[in-house]
């Protein structure tokens, strides 16, 4: 089980509950990556959480001592914002997210000839984003459950159910997602963050070896493993972030360790 750095000349990496957790990096993790830094391994990291840009993410590790660069991250924000701002420009949306992440949709279409536009008027809603939310209210939810009602589309960053925090979970994207879909009848049309197609995407354009030659590491049965099963790379499932419902055969792991450390 051990030495598995010398089985792989890539590893894609979850970020949060798999190197860290809030602002606490998991024990060994830094030195795990530094390690394989020095043995010239092609990291990725790969993130469904959007409270961050994805400077800010690169700039936590740097901080703690991993040298990476921003162009190593991959995000479901970017994901999406990419989309949005290519396909729905001229819309008028309402996220139930942070504000980073609204700050970050605007700013990328602000300046062009039909940029989007935040509107918490439900008669006037185009786009309903779902993605984390830690002010998330019922009054957030009564917004898009009527501009859902009205036909307004229905899209999500991510789908995570819960996000790791150190005391342990908190609610994410997916219950609220599961909730809209029970109050209006409508179906979630797309989301952009693991295991989507869209994500799997940007990472093989980022994969520079084939996918036998890669080890994809993460929390999560039914993101990170699953997407790794999507993908046919082998996977790690680590006991450092959530806890899994195994009486759920979504995904089936290659390795089930500890932490990242133990692919040392």
């Amino acid at each position: 089980m051990n030495r598995l750095w010398e089985k792989y000349d890539g590893f894609i990496f979850d970020m949060d509950g798999t190197i860290y957790i809030e602002e606490e990096i998991i024990e060994g993790a830094v030195e795990t990556l530094n390690f394989l830094i020095k043995q010239n391994k092609h990291l990725l990291f790969v993130t469904n959480k959007t409270t961050q840009y994805r400077k800010d993410y690169a700039n936590f590790l740097i901080s703690n001592g991993v040298e990476i660069s921003s162009n190593s991250i991959l995000t479901a924000t970017d994901n999406i914002v990419n989309y949005l701002t290519a396909e729905r420009m001229g819309k008028k949306f309402f996220a139930i997210a942070e504000t980073k992440f609204i700050e970050k949709l605007l700013a990328e279409s602000y300046g062009q000839n039909s940029e989007l536009e935040f509107s918490d008027n439900p008669e006037e809603i185009e786009l309903i984003i779902i993605t984390l939310d830690r002010n998330y209210t019922e009054k957030k939810f009564e917004i898009a459950a009527k501009a859902l009602l009205n036909g307004a589309e229905f899209f999500a960053a991510n789908i995570d159910s819960t996000c790791p925090i150190i005391e342990g979970e908190i609610n994410d994207a997916g219950l609220i997602i599961s909730d809209l879909e029970k109050r209006t009848g409508k179906r979630l049309k797309k989301h952009f963050g693991k295991p989507s197609r869209t994500m799997i995407e940007v990472i093989k354009k980022k994969m520079q070896y084939k996918k036998s030659c890669y080890l994809l590491l993460g929390d999560r049965l039914e993101t990170d493993i699953l997407m790794g099963n999507k993908m046919g790379v082998d996977t790690a499932l680590v006991r450092s972030g959530i806890v899994n419902d195994f009486n759920r055969a979504v995904a089936q792991p290659t390795y089930n360790i500890e932490s990242i450390k133990d692919i040392l």
